[in-house]
């Protein structure tokens, strides 16, 4: 049986406080399993209005409805509004969904200076980040983070190399190159290791091979635009033929505004025989095989602003 990996990031106060339990209740619902990436530190999403100047992120903004789903007041953090701390003020909300049984892991401090920031960052500055993530998850969970998924799929090399000191095992901090419509066009892309600054990394990451629902949303594919209504049958026809692959939901999107598009999926792939399981379990399947090593590298995909880590498709020598 292939497996669906399912790894939900939150981003946000408002997304770890509403969209987190709505998408534990639908998982429970489908007897899914999966694993639940938090933001530890503040909310600074207002600080991201600075990029509505840049072409790409403003269609991007267009296309999602950015206001409707993440709502003004969090849109504000940071600008009008303070920042919230969500680790200090969510610390209950994560620890329901560690007594439901999900897996929990880390995603960043302050999710909006991670993601501007990180990739022209030094040693000092990336340490320093990740430690403040990782002393608030074990002192909101009790217990060591097993694993981790970095923000907007922005690292860098003291980043990677910082995990290995943290003795994470498995990560989602990339994606897998993907064509327009969303396809993989890399069939043999997932589960690597990283070899950074000449060294090979122990840390297995699982990279997302499926786009993200703010990535299509908005878009044509042969002359029809993807909406609420037809989207998941757009990414369940990318998934139509069985193999593993990561999909990455977010807790502002999948978890409010968006939820019954994840329930359309959960059946659907539940019809197709996918297994829908956490980090955890794709780890366990791969630890032991003998997985293609391959240099750290960046790259743009359809439908984002930016660049981000990209498997590459070169196996490093």
């Amino acid at each position: 049986m292939p497996l669906l990996t399912l790894k939900i990031d939150a981003d946000t106060y408002r997304g770890t406080r509403e969209g987190v339990p709505n998408l534990v209740r639908l998982l429970s619902k489908y007897q899914a399993r999966a694993t639940f990436l938090f933001s530890l530190g503040h909310d600074h999403t207002g600080w991201g209005l600075k990029q509505i100047f840049r072409q790409d992120f403003f269609k991007k903004v267009s296309r999602t409805s950015v206001v409707e789903h993440y709502g003004l007041k969090t849109l504000m953090y940071g600008v009008l509004l303070p920042a919230p701390d969500i680790g200090k003020t969510c610390g209950t909300y994560m620890q329901a969904v560690r007594d439901a049984g999900f897996e929990c892991g880390i995603h960043t401090w302050d999710h909006r200076v991670w993601q501007d920031h990180v990739r022209q960052r030094n040693a000092d500055w990336t340490q320093a980040q990740m430690q403040l993530a990782y002393d608030r998850f074990i002192q909101v969970l009790g217990a060591a983070p097993k694993t981790h998924g970095a923000a907007g799929w922005q690292m860098n090399p003291y980043a990677f190399e910082q995990l290995e000191k943290f003795g994470i095992a498995y990560s989602s901090d990339g994606r897998a190159m993907l064509a327009n419509n969303g396809a993989l066009t890399d069939q043999a892309a997932g589960p690597h290791r990283l070899q950074v600054n000449g060294k090979t990394l122990p840390c297995i990451q699982l990279p997302t091979t499926l786009p993200t629902l703010d990535e299509l949303l908005g878009r044509s594919f042969d002359g029809v635009e993807l909406t609420p209504t037809n989207i998941a049958a757009h990414i369940l026809a990318l998934t139509a033929n069985p193999r593993d692959h990561v999909f990455t939901l977010h807790a502002e999107l999948e978890g409010q505004k968006l939820a019954p598009i994840s329930e359309k999926l959960f059946q659907g792939w539940q019809a197709q025989s996918y297994d829908l399981v956490a980090m955890e379990d794709y780890y366990l399947q791969v630890k032991d095989r003998e997985l293609p090593i391959v240099p750290l590298s960046w790259a743009k995909l359809p439908g984002r602003s930016g660049e981000v880590i990209m498997q590459a498709q070169t196996i490093a020598a």
